[in-house]
């Protein structure tokens, strides 16, 4: 594995985003990262999943489950991907979450240079899952409180109510199995 060594840009250098995905694409893809967050689950890590698709807005280029309280799905994801994608192309790629990035996760989006975040469910929605769940604190600062606060505008999109209640069961089941 390489480490590409993004080169100095200012915001305004940056082209937009490039192809918007279609609505059948965003809901196709939080389908397959909510898969991807099932699978997590076998392994006993808590249900959150994210895939990275190219500008094409159909090729899946990285699938990441969660791995543990540090190393959310999406954070592991924007790394993996910036150091194996040039920032310039990272900004024409989305990245695909079940449910919208903690802080953590924004910021380190944000600083990899991935340009479109889509989302299924909110934090907030995630709360009532979980509760006050000792491994599971959830923060209240939205995804988009940190995109709005920074410099380069990412583009974000979410929640999907098509896919919302879905991915609300896998949590629901999940975190149920944990009070008990």
């Amino acid at each position: 594995m390489s480490l590409i060594i993004p080169s100095k840009q200012k915001a305004s250098d940056l082209p937009e985003q490039g192809l918007a995905p279609t609505r059948e694409q965003i809901v196709r893809h939080l389908r397959h990262e909510s898969v991807v967050a099932e699978r997590a689950t076998l392994m006993d890590h808590h249900p959150f999943g994210a895939i990275l698709v190219g500008p094409d807005q159909e090729t899946v280029l990285i699938e990441q489950g969660n791995v543990d309280t540090v190393n959310h799905a999406e954070a592991v994801l924007a790394r993996i991907a910036a150091i194996n994608f040039t920032p310039k192309y990272l900004w024409s790629c989305t990245l695909y979450t079940t449910v919208e990035p903690c802080c953590m996760c924004a910021g380190t989006a944000y600083w990899a240079n991935i340009g479109r975040v889509v989302f299924g469910m909110t934090e907030e929605r995630l709360l009532q899952a979980t509760g006050d769940h000792a491994e599971n604190p959830t923060m209240s600062v939205s995804s988009r409180y940190v995109f709005d606060h920074c410099q380069k505008r990412v583009d974000l999109i979410g929640p999907v109510v098509e896919v919302e209640e879905e991915i609300m069961q896998v949590q629901r089941e999940f975190w149920k199995l944990r009070w008990d």
